[in-house]
């Protein structure tokens, strides 16, 4: 007789052993936790811009998971290639961010104490800019895919980080923010 286990209690994570069709492209997964993931957010989606609409595209033409495996294989895969290039080149900034990110999220649990607070980027706007100013520096050692919507890539002058439509100063550009969160 067996007993059971709460997989949530598990020491380790569950790996399904059916192994992948053969048709599907073999990729490494990204092996990262949803702090690192947050930190990169804008990067990602300018860098695998191309990638990431065509799985949306597959996806709306059919819900079936199995349909569009080559697609999300390959968005791992441009994740994996900028997460990679993010470590060779601004390692202690992403580092700093993203732990940042991961701590201030445990804080406000501990405050809260009802419900997880989500991680939330004002906790950590110096963070951020030492890591912007370091892709912004280095963009062109990052630049593979075409990098379009949130950012836009002049090679010799860096990385602008935009947000289509907001008419105002990005926040990782003003000088001296305030954030709070005590609303008046």
């Amino acid at each position: 007789m067996s007993t059971y286990h709460d997989p949530a209690e598990s020491s380790h994570p569950y790996r399904d052993p059916t192994p992948m069709p053969d048709n599907v492209p073999k990729v490494q997964e990204l092996g990262t936790t949803s702090a690192p993931l947050k930190s990169a957010a804008f990067f990602l989606g300018a860098h695998c811009k191309e990638y990431n609409e065509d799985f949306m595209l597959c996806k709306a033409e059919n819900r079936d998971p199995e349909h569009c495996l080559k697609e999300g294989r390959r968005v791992t895969r441009c994740a994996m290639d900028l997460i990679t290039k993010m470590r060779e080149n601004c390692a202690q900034e992403f580092e700093k961010h993203w732990n940042c990110l991961e701590l201030n999220n445990q804080a406000c649990f501990r405050a809260v104490r009802t419900e997880w607070v989500r991680q939330e980027y004002y906790h950590c706007r110096k963070d951020e800019r030492t890591l912007n100013k370091c892709m912004f520096d280095n963009s062109f050692r990052l630049s593979t895919a075409p990098i379009l919507t949130l950012l836009t890539v002049h090679f010799y002058q860096g990385l602008v980080k935009t947000i289509p439509g907001s008419g105002k100063t990005p926040v990782h550009e003003i000088r001296n923010p305030i954030f709070t969160d005590v609303q008046k």
